[in-house]
Formats: C-alpha cells, structure tokens, sequence
C-alpha cells in the first residue's frame, strides 16, 4: 500500500490557508451531523422496505409495473433530482434499478458485496450494454471490514501479443496505411489529432471484468458462484423495456451497429429503424452465456466456443450496409487464455483527517484525485461552500470552483505525461510516492493563484527520460457502489469504453473498443509516450472507484466512512473530486454531493459547469456567451476561465456511513443525471 507522510506540511502563502484545517475538519464533521434530509429517531418501527423503491406513500417493488416503479421506461434524463436513502444494515446503488434489485436481492441472502457485484454485473451487461459487459473490463477496490484491509482487483483489457507500437496508427510494417475503416476528414500523419475508428479490430482489447470478478469472488465470495446469475438469466429470457438511456445509445449508434450483423438484428428492428423506448426485448444469446458463466466459471468466457467467437469477431474484414473493408484486430484465441486479472495495492493518502484509497495503474484515476486533493489540501475549502443549499447541492462558489479546478489541471497535467501501465512504463521514483508527496504538492499548489486561471497546466519536473504526453479517452461506462450485512464494501467502475463500444457483437454481448485509450502515436518530439501501446499492455484508464475511511486517533486508517465513483471517461476524475470534497469539506450528504454541479477541469483552458443542472442559468443572453447571464459562470470567466456549460453525464453512486439520532446508518445517492437507483434494508421511519 502506497502512502504519503502525514505531517502537515506548511502552507503555502495564501490568504486563506491549511492553518485552519482544524476548523475545517471540524466544520465538515459537524455539518455530516446536520445535513440529513430527516433525523428523526431510527425505530424498530420503522417501515421496512428492503430491496424496494420507498415512496411518500410506501414502496413498490423494482419492475413491478406499479405506479412509482423505477423500472418503468422513460425517456432519458438531463436531470431528474432524487432523495437520500437510508439503509440499515446493507445497500446497493447502481446506474439501473434492475441491477440494483439484483444486488440487493443478493444482499438480503447474506451474500457478500462480491456476490452482489456478481450479480450487478450480469444485469447491467444486459440492460445497460452500451457502457459495460461481459466484453469489456473494470476495476474494483474492496474493504475488508474484518481484516480492514482494502484490496485493488485490476480486471482492464490488453492488447494482444501480436500488438507493436504502430497497432493503431499502420495496418503492418509493409503496410503502412492506418487500419480501415478511416474516419472522415481525418489524417492519420497528423498524429495525436488521428483516432482509428472503433470500428476496427484493433479497438478491440482482450476482455478482463470476468476474470476480475472471479478472483475477487474466491477470495471474499460468500455464496456460491453458480447462483449470483439468476436475474441476468431470468431479465435476458422473459425480456425487460428498453430504457431512455439505452434507447438514446440505440438511437445515436443506428448507422454504426450495421458493422456487425448480429448487432444490427439485436438492436435494430427488421426495416433498420432502432429499438425504441419501452419496447421488451429479449436476448436469449445473452442468458445461455450467463448460464455457461455460471456452470463452468470465467473459463467459459476464455476458452471454448464464447472464446472462438470473441476472436472471429475481432478478425472480421469487412462489415456494414453497404459493405466496407474493416482491418482485423491480432488478437488469438491464447490471448484470452493467457489473460489474468490482478490483485494490485490501491493508492491510499491522507486528506486532511481522513484516508483516502483509490485504484492505482494502469488506471490514473487514484493517483490523479489523489494528486488534486493534495493540492486542494493547502486551502480553506470550508471557507468557500456552496451557497443556497438544497437537495441538488446548492450553488458553489466561484472561489471553490475556481480552485478545484485548478487543482485538477496540475493533477491532470502530471497524469497526461507520467501514467500508465506500471509493468511496463514506471512511475517517477518506481512508485506513486514522488508523484503524491506531500511537499511536492504544496509546491504545485503555491502556483494557483486567485486572481486568475492558469489555462494549462505545466507537469512537474522529476529526474527520469522525456516522455510524451497524450490525453485521450472514452465514455462506455458505468460505476456500482456496494456494502453489504457485515460492513464489507466494494466499489466497482466497469466499461466497454465508448457508447456500444465497437459495434461487434457476439453471444449475446458487446464487445469492447478499449485499445483506443492507447496514444495512437508511439513517441512525440518530447519523447516516447508512456501510454503508448505495447504488446500485452493494459491502456491507460481514468476509472476511479474510491473508499474513505476516518483517521484514527494515531493517524492510521480507522473507520469506513464513504464509497463513491463515476463513469465518464477522463471527466470521471472531476466528477469523483467534487463529490469528495462536497462531503468531506462542505458537509453534505451522500445525494447532495453526488447531484451536485459536476465542475473541474482537465489540463486545458476550458472549466465545465454542468448546463444540465436546475442551479445553473446555461441560456444564452442576446450577443453574448451560453449561460452569460448565470453568477457563477461569469465570475469563472472574470478569472480567465473559459467556461463550458455543456450537458454533463456522471453517473456518480455514493454511499456513506453516518450517524443520525445516536444511530448507525447508511446513506446513498444515485446521480440524478442517470436511471440509477438506490436499494437496501432501507427504511421509512
């Protein structure tokens, strides 16, 4: 487990400084004490709804068809505000309310938050394919509430073994033409500006979430592997409606779904129109893949006919209506033999007076929100909380704002230059140590200023060979956030990388388009690219499933407090931050930070403001700028931001353990930007 020392480090010199982080800690410790939407006394009276959507007027039962049932079809949401959930003993959020009934149900066996995941996983692949699946890979971090232990599971794609450096950018070494089908308008000489288009073979890596999912299930599994499939199988054979983000994915996706005739059949109806909205569909491949999964364990995705078919499908030449050449990716059927999930030491770091543990490489996600919270640490975040609290999160501060995404382009600057895959590029120093030391990050933060942005970030200077710098990454994703009866909890990010990933279908499944997290260029005039692709190298990823615990009395990690995460590519390190610091620095709850504005920045001159929230004004007044007319916009641009206000889609599931009225509880928030529920041993009192 890597750490960084936790003296505190002397601030530097700005008027509002580290010096009352007392009054900060204790600020934020008091607010999580009052911010509960309801503290009334926890009963044994109190209603029990376990694994039920609770109502003003009581429950109703996930796909029920009842008034208030969360699985009834509706079009897709920009943003539909929804209510804390208090559970007692156990609870699941999840971006859909059939794979947060699967977990639950799981849960309320006795099964662990690994048999929930299980099972979560298995619906989401169905109900949810255009951001994870069966083909595609994950990352999880679980802790052990006996041992209090936190363990990583890295379960992300590789390239295959035949992969070279060109893989994306040159069909062969004799062929030097970039893989088909080539993106209009593109010219793949110009670099890094060059994407190969998903639809070729070589976007497709060797699959991993399986894999992960069963190591992590024999290590802290619970009850057998065999029946954590039986909604995914029972969904998949009766059928379920499609629903408004699926249909939306469909719908967006129509023309290039014709690459693959098996996925063309599946989400196109027989004229070539899309699936829409609220229509049953079926996918009876899905449930017999499911049903092998479940006799014959992960094996039968990595060997055997589900493999042979994986692997045709990635050698496909040719596909679409008309029909165009497509190169093939290398990938063999020893490819998916040979891959193996790992178990990895997650990133952990003090915060103020907490830990704080993400994943570490291949995914810069843990190092990445590691890195800003320790420049974020330096300042008096108490001091600038949103203003006109409610539900949704209030209205943040042009200051808070400002300064978190500052801190966020430093962090992103030294994650474009320095991640990667650590089996094959090392960090500087061989460790996340130099990176997150807590000097180097008060240094980092004496170069925010706040009179005005800095636009681009510069990375910071370590003594190892020139690298390269790439930044590029997709959106297919979806994150789970789980604990179960003994205090066991996981938080999982999951992905197929784009929406519907590369078009190719097989068994009932989509199969992945991750490799294009790779750089496409090998080395830039600053050197090699750590990022660049490499023969069995897992790409880069910003998933950042995240756990937080207080610290103890003597500094070590102590008690579990809160489990979060996002889908959303790269942006999904900003959409982790600012629920961090909405709860740990500004006291809210679990819904209030994840509904929150998503705001930050990466290392570009543009600050997002989330246009899609009800707190933000993005119109745009005549002759001016969208959202113009909105306070905290143009303050953002006063200060040299150049602000988008551009719809964004997090899809943040948070969960954390508070105290209300003398008793234990837990509190979760399911982003109100997707379809995603939260579900427990809940309670009305």
């Amino acid at each position: 487990m890597e750490s960084s020392e936790t003296v505190n480090p002397t601030p530097p010199r700005r008027p509002l400084l580290k010096t009352l982080s007392a009054l900060s800690v204790l600020g934020a410790l008091l607010a999580l004490q009052a911010c509960s939407n309801n503290d009334d006394v926890i009963t044994t009276a109190a209603q029990d709804t376990a694994c039920a959507q609770v109502t003003d007027s009581g429950s109703v039962d996930v796909g029920s068809g009842l008034p208030g049932d969360p699985a009834a079809p509706e079009p897709a949401s920009g943003f539909r505000s929804k209510k804390l959930v208090s559970a007692k003993t156990y609870m699941v959020v999840t971006a859909n309310p059939y794979a947060s009934k699967a977990g639950c149900e799981v849960l309320k066996k006795g099964g662990s938050a690994v048999d929930a995941a299980v099972a979560v996983q298995a619906v989401l692949g169905l109900v949810e394919p255009q951001s994870s699946g069966l083909g595609g890979g994950a990352f999880m971090l679980h802790y052990d509430a006996k041992t209090k232990k936190v363990q990583s599971y890295d379960g992300r794609e590789m390239a295959p073994a035949a992969a070279t450096e060109d893989y994306l950018r040159t069909i062969s070494a004799a062929n030097t033409a970039p893989p088909l089908p080539i993106p209009a308008g593109t010219a793949p000489e110009s670099g890094a500006a060059f994407t190969p288009l998903k639809q070729s073979g070589r976007s497709v890596g060797t699959p991993g979430a399986v894999r992960m999912l069963e190591l992590a299930h024999k290590d802290y599994g619970s009850l057998a592997w065999k029946d954590l499939f039986g909604s995914g199988v029972q969904l998949a054979t009766d059928g379920f409606p499609i629903s408004g983000r699926m249909a939306d994915a469909i719908a967006g996706s129509r023309t290039l779904l014709f690459t693959d005739p098996e996925a063309a059949a599946y989400f196109l109806n027989a004229d070539g129109s899309a699936k829409t909205l609220g229509t049953t569909i079926k996918n009876p491949a899905y449930a017999a893949t499911l049903t092998a999964l479940a006799s014959s364990g992960a094996n039968a995705l990595y060997t055997g006919p589900i493999a042979e078919n994986i692997v045709k499908k990635i050698k496909m030449t040719s596909g679409g209506s008309p029909s165009f050449a497509i190169t093939p990716g290398l990938t063999e059927m020893s490819d998916l033999a040979n891959y193996q999930a790992k178990k990895r030491d997650p990133v952990c770091t003090t915060y103020r007076n907490y830990w704080v543990c993400g994943m570490g490489a291949p995914s810069s996600g843990g190092m990445t929100v590691a890195s800003a919270l320790g420049v974020l640490e330096n300042f008096y975040l108490a001091g600038y909380k949103p203003t006109a609290m409610d539900t949704n999160g209030g209205k943040p501060t042009v200051m808070g704002v400002h300064l978190i995404s500052e801190a966020g382009r430093l962090a992103y600057a030294d994650r474009n230059k320095y991640m990667a895959d650590t089996d094959f590029v090392p960090l500087p120093g061989g460790s996340p140590a130099a990176l997150l030391d807590k000097t180097y990050l008060r240094n980092r933060a004496n170069l925010i200023d706040f009179t005005r942005s800095m636009g681009t970030a510069v990375a910071g200077t370590f003594t190892t060979a020139p690298l390269g710098i790439s930044s590029a990454e997709g959106k297919g994703t979806t994150h789970m956030t789980i604990v179960d009866k003994n205090g066991n909890v996981l938080v999982m990010t999951t992905t197929i990388e784009s929406g519907m990933g590369s078009y190719r279908m097989t068994n009932g499944f989509l199969l992945n388009n991750q490799l294009t997290d790779f750089s496409v260029l090998a080395a830039d005039s600053s050197g090699p690219i750590a990022n660049r692709v490499q023969a069995n190298k897992r790409p880069r990823s910003s998933m950042a499933p995240t756990l937080v615990f207080k610290m103890a009395d003597d500094g070590s990690m102590g008690d579990f407090l809160m489990g979060t995460g996002s889908p959303g590519g790269a942006t999904i390190i900003q959409y982790v931050i600012k629920t961090l610091v909405g709860v740990l620095d500004w006291g809210m709850d679990a819904q209030q930070a994840t509904s929150m504005i998503d705001f930050g920045a990466a290392n570009s001159a543009t600050t997002n403001v989330g246009g899609e929230h009800p707190n933000v004004n993005a119109t745009t007044p005549a002759g001016g700028l969208a959202g113009g007319s909105d306070p905290l916009v143009s303050g953002l641009r006063t200060l040299g931001h150049t602000v988008s206000v551009a719809s964004q889609s997090s899809g943040i599931s948070t969960i954390v353990k508070a105290t209300r009225s003398g008793a234990t509880v837990l509190e979760g928030g399911a982003d109100p930007r997707r379809e995603g529920i939260v579900l427990g041993d809940t309670f009305k009192p």
